[in-house]
């Protein structure tokens, strides 16, 4: 009977005591007491060692490797003739991704429609321009005036002209590249838009209609704006691939980047200086177009996430300060865990 009522309190229940017994644990540890031991992952150390000595490697190789010749990558780098070439690059990136996405943009919805004809001219148009290589259309629009002499405007299927021009002096080099970037572009975007619409719910246009609200205003106001945020992520591949794709016009001798790295080159030998001056300069382009692209979805993703990622700087600053705050811990002196060995109910000791 005296170890029931240690265990369970006084045999005859009083005033301030419950009818039910109530159970003690007398050997509650005391959490507070014990001290974190993190998890050694011996195998993630070992792994990152060796990639931190591979890399180590290579930045010693290029810094003691002369072949490399960064003398003349230095002396070439701002050289106005490289300068000049990156100007065309960037003229060429803007003007070819805009027509692309704008054109890409009409295909899109050419393509939803329930028109048989707009669906199936824009489904030939994709199939086409996917079809054939960059290169290839690249090389038939600089030779278009071989298979049109001439174009203009005149009676319709004959040859008889009201005006007309000489198709070499319209299509120049500056605007086959154009045109074949342009409209290449033009049909991966309509697909990358294509799959944005889809990905908004079906609900949200119903809604709309629903309320009257002209299909203008159902496709700009509401059904794009939810689906940029499928549609930037592979848009800025596209324009990355696209400012890197400008080094395939040199084919027809369009003064880029590329082409100047490679007259320059041809030259003066000097063909691994040359080409780092271009490869740096494209990580550049990349970069930067990497840092918009994280904040301007970033922006969008205000719509969906209740939280927004943090910036990397932000980021740094948390890891910073955790890290800090790790250091300036002290580890607490353990505490010895006192059993309880106190009675519920009942006036004894």
């Amino acid at each position: 009977m005296t170890d029931i009522v240690q265990e369970y309190g006084s045999a005859a229940p009083t005033e301030d005591s419950s009818a039910t017994p109530q159970v003690v644990n007398r050997d509650s540890p005391d959490f507070a007491a014990f001290t974190v031991v993190h998890t050694r992952h011996y195998v993630r150390w070992i792994f990152g060692a060796l990639v931190l000595f591979v890399v180590l490697q290579f930045l010693w190789s290029l810094a003691t490797n002369d072949k490399y010749g960064w003398p003349v990558f230095a002396t070439y780098f701002f050289a106005p003739a490289i300068l000049k070439g990156i100007q065309l690059t960037l003229g060429l990136t803007v003007v070819a991704g805009t027509i692309g996405f704008l054109l890409g943009t009409l295909l899109a919805l050419a393509r939803l429609s329930k028109s048989p004809i707009l669906n199936s001219v824009s489904w030939s148009f994709i199939w086409f321009f996917r079809s054939v290589p960059l290169l290839v259309q690249l090389l038939v629009w600089y030779n278009l005036g071989y298979l049109y002499p001439r174009l203009g405007l005149g009676v319709p299927f004959t040859d008889n002209y009201f005006w007309s021009f000489d198709t070499v002096t319209l299509v120049s080099q500056f605007a086959a590249a154009v045109l074949g970037l342009s409209l290449n572009q033009a049909a991966y975007s309509a697909e990358i838009i294509r799959g944005g619409i889809l990905s908004v719910d079906q609900g949200q246009l119903e809604a709309a209609a629903a309320l009257g609200l002209p299909r203008h205003v159902r496709v700009l106001r509401i059904i794009l704006p939810q689906a940029a945020r499928a549609i930037l992520p592979n848009a800025f591949n596209e324009i990355i691939g696209l400012i890197k794709g400008t080094s395939i016009v040199s084919v027809i001798a369009l003064g880029e980047l590329f082409y100047v790295t490679q007259v320059i080159y041809n030259r003066n030998q000097q063909v691994i200086p040359l080409l780092l001056v271009s490869v740096v300069w494209y990580i550049i382009f990349t970069t930067v177009l990497s840092i918009a692209q994280f904040y301007v979805e970033r922006h969008f993703a205000r719509g969906a996430l209740r939280v927004v990622p943090p910036t990397p700087i932000q980021a740094a600053r948390a890891w910073v300060k955790t890290q800090w705050a790790r250091l300036d811990e002290k580890p607490a002196a353990p505490e010895p865990s006192k059993a309880a060995t106190t009675r519920i109910g009942g006036n004894g000791s």
